[in-house]
């Protein structure tokens, strides 16, 4: 098929040549046959074979034939330009200075008719092809009329053009661009490939409405994620399936392609842009060291794995209760850095004697401490569990690398540790204050990073939403006016990561996330987002606060202020002045309470003690009052006492303790 449409289009280069030829000698005569002397055209006759043979050559020299026509553009026109000259030249050269036959005889003509012909070469060579390509663009947008969808460009830039470019050269792809909207009031009214610029931003909907579009496509790469954001919440009103275009850096050459746009993704919304960190330049303090990563296999260890192993870890050694994670994570590593030096175990942070053996075993220079229950509402109704597995099997692990002279222990900690509500976040307020404690009495540099929820990770409201949606609704968000803070896995581990390089000890930092998403407005996108209108296509119903949960979350105590690192964007938590023999010796009784009474009463009251701030009911000043609270911990407490305790349990945790 290819050398079919090669010999078709020498072929038509050939009648090309003849045709210039003889027009070429006919305008140089003013149109008359008749005028033409007998010479002239008998010469032309005589040299034609030589005239096309010389072109086709040239032309074949020039690439002129190995060209995608649906692709022909500027580059083509000039080799078209350049291949015509030459084979004129060349002509013009043989015909007047060579061509003399043993007679006398000579194939000259009148010096302007290779001229003409030059120009004339030159349009027909530009009407083969660049008809070719119009032929089939109108072909094309007859189908997409009839078949595609009609499509509407945000962005009039570099990226827009291309893309659109793009998009009407695809056989495989049918859409019917309408329209394009950017907010450069100088282009509106202009036209970019044919396609009228109709409006800014504001113009959205009503051009949406205009021109019955039914998809939406933003080419604004270059923009932040702030800009995004506020373009996605207008475009997402208009029930428009919407694409997106990635960052200009991720662009090769910065060039759009229609492969690369994707779907708008909940990052997306967010309204800020991503956490940037160059890890290589602050990476160099776990190259060729040898690093743990408890909870290894979960959302955020998983990642810190990944990352750990990319930048030349010497020795990586993931420990994690949940076999089924861990063997994900090793699998991926294995296939991924086949030279790792990896250890993988199953083990229990709680269990004393096996976190001691690992570090004496395998004396890790650094740990990062991820291992934690982190579901609120289940920690709530099992808060004998949570401070087992939170607060003692953190102390039982700072334990464990300040005797194996661990240098560095991050603990991965979370916002909800700040006023705590809820069990889960006291139990992480106590782990910083377990790891500020020990800072003081080892020669580890002990630290703790604090992190808003992780979009995508185990327990995430994202992969709850989608299910719903999934399944037809409604989606359940318990409040209203319920927000939250969120940043990405690759943002947390990347400040994960970023603390250990700061750490000099005692530290908790912090991330600026920017401003805080309401969970309802990322309910109602998520459904746009899934091709539906929320409260028609898929409800939403409230449900209330649920236990231990609150309307907001905070990053800082208002105790703690702030201090600034080098990266702007993360500060460190002034450390609180506390008790530490006060703070040890309730552990201690806590510890008691929690393997030998199966109740939950006590030991909220130990917990209580240890952090002030914290106050276990839904959300302050909702007009509940006391009647919520006791509700809630009614709840509590019948939950609470519907569970059993394993004796043998009971045993082994006072051993190991």
């Amino acid at each position: 098929m290819k050398v079919i449409r090669k010999l078709f289009l020498v072929f038509l280069d050939m009648c090309a040549v003849c045709a210039a030829s003889f027009l070429g000698l006919l305008l140089r005569f003013d149109l008359s046959i008749d005028e033409i002397q007998d010479p002239y055209m008998e010469n032309m006759w005589r040299y034609l074979p030589f005239a096309v043979a010389i072109t086709i050559v040239v032309f074949g020299i020039f690439r002129l034939y190995n060209s995608l026509w649906d692709y022909v553009s500027v580059t083509e026109l000039e080799h078209i330009v350049l291949a015509s000259g030459v084979s004129t030249l060349i002509n013009f050269v043989l015909s007047y200075y060579v061509g003399n036959g043993a007679d006398g005889y000579i194939w000259r003509m009148p010096r302007s008719v290779y001229c003409i012909y030059c120009f004339l070469l030159i349009a027909e060579a530009c009407i083969i092809r660049f008809g070719y390509r119009a032929l089939r663009l109108q072909r094309r947008k007859r189908i997409d009329k009839k078949i595609g969808a009609n499509v509407m460009v945000i962005g009039a830039g570099e990226a827009g053009n291309m893309l659109i470019k793009e998009i009407m050269a695809s056989d495989v792809l049918h859409k019917n661009i309408r329209c394009v909207i950017d907010d450069a009031s100088e282009k509106i009214g202009s036209y970019l490939q044919g396609i009228r610029i109709v409006g800014n931003r504001d113009t959205i909907e009503e051009n949406v409405e205009r021109y019955n579009i039914t998809e939406i496509i933003i080419a604004v790469p270059s923009a932040s994620q702030k800009e995004v954001s506020k373009i996605v919440n207008i475009c997402q009103k208009t029930g428009c399936s919407l694409k997106i275009l990635p960052g200009i850096c991720e662009i090769v050459n910065e060039e759009a392609h229609i492969g690369q746009l994707r779907d708008v993704q909940v990052e997306d919304l967010l309204g800020r842009d991503p956490i940037k960190v160059d890890l290589d330049s602050i990476m160099g303090y776990v190259t060729g060291r040898t690093v743990m990563v408890t909870g290894g296999g979960g959302s955020i260890g998983s990642e810190l794995c990944r990352q750990l192993a990319d930048h030349g870890v010497g020795k990586l050694i993931i420990v994690d209760i949940y076999e089924n994670n861990a063997y994900n994570i090793q699998q991926e590593l294995l296939y991924k850095y086949p030279d790792l030096d990896l250890v993988v175990l199953i083990a229990s942070v709680r269990n004393t004697l096996r976190i001691k053996n690992i570090f004496e075993t395998y004396k890790p220079e650094i740990v990062y401490h991820a291992a934690a229950h982190k579901h609120v509402p289940l920690m709530e109704v099992s808060p004998n569990e949570a401070i087992k597995n939170n607060v003692f099997g953190t102390l039982k692990t700072v334990r464990a690398a300040d005797a194996a002279g661990v240098k560095k222990f991050v603990l991965i900690s979370t916002d909800k540790a700040v006023n705590p509500t809820n069990i889960m976040g006291a139990t992480k307020r106590i782990c910083e204050m377990i790891v500020q404690t020990y800072n003081k009495r080892s020669k580890t540099d002990f630290v703790a990073v604090r992190f808003g929820n992780v979009l995508g990770s185990n327990g995430s409201v994202i992969p709850l939403f989608k299910r719903q949606i999934e399944q037809g609704g409604p989606v359940t968000v318990t409040h209203p006016d319920i927000i939250r803070f969120f940043m990405t896995i690759p943002e947390a581990v990347s400040l994960v990561l970023q603390a250990g390089a700061f750490a000099k000890g005692g530290e908790i930092f912090v991330l600026d996330m920017g401003e805080p998403v309401k969970i309802l407005d990322l309910a109602e996108n998520l459904i746009r987002m899934s091709g539906f209108v929320p409260y028609q296509d898929i409800d939403i119903k409230f449900t209330g606060l649920r236990p231990g949960e609150k309307l907001y979350e905070e990053l800082l105590m208002d105790e703690e202020g702030l201090q600034d690192t080098e990266n702007k964007l993360i500060h460190i938590g002034k450390p609180i002045k506390l008790d530490e023999e006060k703070l040890l010796k309730t552990l201690d009784e806590m510890y008691d309470i929690c393997i030998n009474e199966p109740g939950d009463s006590r030991v909220r009251e130990m917990v209580k003690s240890i952090v002030p701030t914290y106050k276990p009911k839904n959300v302050e000043g909702e007009g509940k009052g006391d009647k919520s609270d006791k509700k809630n911990k009614a709840e509590n407490h019948k939950a609470s006492s519907e569970k059993t305790m394993d004796k043998s349990d009971v045993k082994a945790d006072a051993e190991n303790y």
